[in-house]
């Protein structure tokens, strides 16, 4: 008898008691049960924001992958909904794995022959049992409404790896061709014969007959990339006019796998990098084979831009996943009293914009004009550490504070119990972060991130039960952590580690502006 995997997949949801989890976040997307890891598909339609998401019911038990689904209308509180797509076909029978969405104009449905206007494209993968080799094929699932989900009856649409390349042959990510309207693109990320890693691109005009463009490459990068990682996973292209210049640029986002670039940073099992060029055919042109960490933390990876239509422009939004491989020994896995039995979560959406070739990155969730102002703002900090009244007990929140520009001395935020707690602290030059006596220490317990010149002292928090997000300056510097602290810690203090010369208050460090919000 074949198995029913949306009723075991919803009965485990049911049976679920991970929101009772005192380390379940209330204002980030997490799973119902079970692990998540990738964001997928993510995409907005009108008011609501949908994330699709790599999601496996009956983890740590069993390994199967389906694409889970959620909404809000905020960004601060997400609905669940039914798994979008079960893998229950035969050639996703071992997954269905990561890919994106694409959102389409009445124009773009008449001449579409899957004419649904929500397309969600992913990796079909099927393992044989026998020998252990994989099939990655591309697939696509259409919705009317979102609320039901279709598998085109002709899929796979690309039903295996080109030549002169691996299995690994994922993550499809489809986005319209700027240079040829009525074109679309789908970049995947590949892993060559010679196992290493690239990128390539297949071109549409109807979504679903693909055809091979070729490898993406970079002819005025001197070879940086040719040998960079022994595979790309979650390539994505997003287009970014510069802050400054007002140049458009194409922002290429992916995940190398397998680099260790001798410079600071990148000290994660598998980093998440970007670099900057023009698109043009297969080649990003003026790419001089700079690359940079999108999130400087200990866990972030394989972030994507919700999808939209061009006639409903607004900011660019990117999520990503707030963990990375090997990380599924997090403390909530472990049920407790029967809560528990969920692990990983997705971190806030965030507007991205480029500031002189490096990209900027500021929570969406903002802060009201009317959160409240700590008191501690406009006064001296002496050295030790000062509670903050306003979020006393609480354990979501979101903090923005800033000090004076070439005033003296370090100072951060400890959250959680003197016994249990992580530390944020900013000198003039560095971001300081320290969670060794936290519960989750194995892939990082301190980490240090040199700062862009001219970034301003000012530090926003989102803490979140067990998850921290952390920006710095006006978004120069992202950094994601889990922050498994106590479980009954309500507990946020500011704290001043070095004053100003003795008795000279007017050079003591001085917070000039803050504001304080409890998340509900």
């Amino acid at each position: 008898m074949t198995e029913d995997l949306t009723a075991l997949a919803l009965d485990a949801i049911a049976s679920s008691r991970a929101a009772d989890d005192p380390d379940y976040p209330r204002f980030h997307a997490v799973p119902p049960v079970g692990r998540l890891n990738d964001p997928n598909g993510l995409l907005v339609d009108g008011s609501t924001y949908h994330v699709f998401y790599q999601f496996s019911p009956f983890h740590p038990g069993r390994k199967l992958v389906y694409w889970g689904h959620a909404s809000s209308t905020d960004l601060a509180h997400w609905e669940h909904h039914p798994p979008a797509i079960v893998p229950d076909s035969a050639y996703d029978a071992s997954g269905a794995y990561s890919g994106n969405a694409i959102v389409l104009e009445a124009d773009e449905l008449d001449g579409a022959p899957a004419a649904a206007p929500y397309q969600l494209f992913y990796t079909g993968n099927l393992k044989d049992e026998r020998t252990g080799e994989r099939t990655a094929s591309q697939c696509l699932v259409t919705s009317a409404d979102l609320s039901g989900f279709e598998k085109w009856p002709g899929n796979p649409l690309i039903p295996t790896h080109a030549p002169g390349y691996t299995a690994h042959y994922r993550d499809p990510q489809v986005f319209r061709d700027p240079q040829r309207p009525g074109h679309y693109l789908m970049a995947v990320g590949v892993q060559r014969q010679d196992e290493t890693g690239a990128a390539v691109l297949y071109r549409s005009t109807d979504l679903l007959s693909w055809q091979l463009e070729g490898e993406l490459s970079f002819p005025q990068a001197e070879g940086a990339f040719d040998a960079f990682g022994y595979m790309w996973e979650c390539p994505g292209l997003v287009r970014l006019e510069d802050e400054e210049t007002g140049e458009p640029w194409d922002v290429l986002i992916w995940c190398p796998q397998g680099i260790a670039p001798q410079r600071e940073g990148f000290e994660n099992i598998f980093p998440c990098v970007y670099t900057l060029g023009h698109l043009v055919g297969t080649e990003l042109r003026e790419c001089r084979g700079e690359f940079y960490e999108v999130d400087r933390g200990f866990e972030f990876y394989a972030p994507q831009v919700f999808a939209r239509r061009p006639s409903q422009p607004g900011p660019v939004l990117l999520t990503g996943w707030a963990g990375n491989a090997s990380q599924d020994d997090q403390p909530s896995i472990e049920p407790d009293g029967g809560s528990g039995g969920w692990v990983h979560a997705l971190t806030v959406p965030r507007r991205l914009s480029l500031r002189g070739g490096r990209l900027i990155q500021r929570p969406a969730l903002v802060l009201p004009a009317d959160a409240a102002r700590p008191a501690l703002v406009d006064a001296p900090l002496e050295p030790g550490e000062h509670p903050i009244a306003e979020l006393e007990g609480e354990r979501s929140w979101q903090l923005m504070l800033q000090a004076e520009s070439g005033a003296e001395g370090s100072w951060g935020v400890r959250i959680g119990s003197p016994q249990c707690h992580i530390d944020i602290t900013l000198d003039g030059s560095h971001l300081h972060v320290c969670r060794a006596t936290s519960r989750y220490t194995r892939h990082g317990a301190q980490r240090t991130v040199t700062l862009p010149p001219g970034c301003a002292p000012r530090l926003e928090i989102l803490h979140d039960r067990s998850i921290t997000e952390i920006f710095v300056g006006d978004g120069d510097v992202a950094f994601t952590l889990r922050s498994f602290v106590d479980e009954s810690a309500g507990a946020a203090v500011l704290v001043g580690e070095r004053g100003g010369p003795a008795g000279r208050a007017g050079d003591r460090l001085r917070l000039v502006d803050g504001a304080a919000l409890v998340r509900s």
